[in-house]
């Protein structure tokens, strides 16, 4: 049992080393961008996304709300998923050409730290496992 705590310790430290190092290197504002990406992935950013036709010069589609998006380039797609409720989602995707393109613009003032980072544990993500010490 004390191997097992001493091998957790020195992965916990080693983790927390690498962290720290690899944020001496980064701006405040990579810092910032970071955590307003990682609050949109939590469907905490309102968004309007457009789609237009450039030869036309036509809006095609609008779309605004708490959405997080996902640009699929191997199927040349948008991929965009909305919050629309409690525990209620819609994912939609959204098929990109020569001629129609996107775009994205942050609705709300998003308030963010640009010295810390933010760790959300989703338990029903995480997988238990068992370990045995002999």
């Amino acid at each position: 049992m004390k191997k097992l705590k001493t091998l957790l310790m020195t992965i916990i430290l080693l983790v927390g080393a690498f962290g720290i190092t690899g944020c001496a290197w980064d701006t405040d504002a990579d810092v910032a961008s970071y955590n307003i990406s990682k609050e949109a992935e939590q469907f905490r950013v309102k968004r309007r996304i457009v789609f237009y036709n450039s030869i036309q010069d036509v809006y095609i589609l609008e779309m605004i709300g708490n959405c997080s998006i996902e640009a699929d380039t191997y199927d040349n797609q948008l991929e965009v998923t909305c919050k629309t409720g409690v525990g209620a989602y819609q994912k939609h995707y959204l098929g990109l050409s020569d001629n129609v393109t996107y775009t994205v613009e942050q609705l709300d003032y998003s308030e963010v730290s640009p010295y810390k980072y933010e760790i959300i544990f989703k338990p029903k993500s995480i997988i238990p496992i068992t370990v045995e010490v002999e």
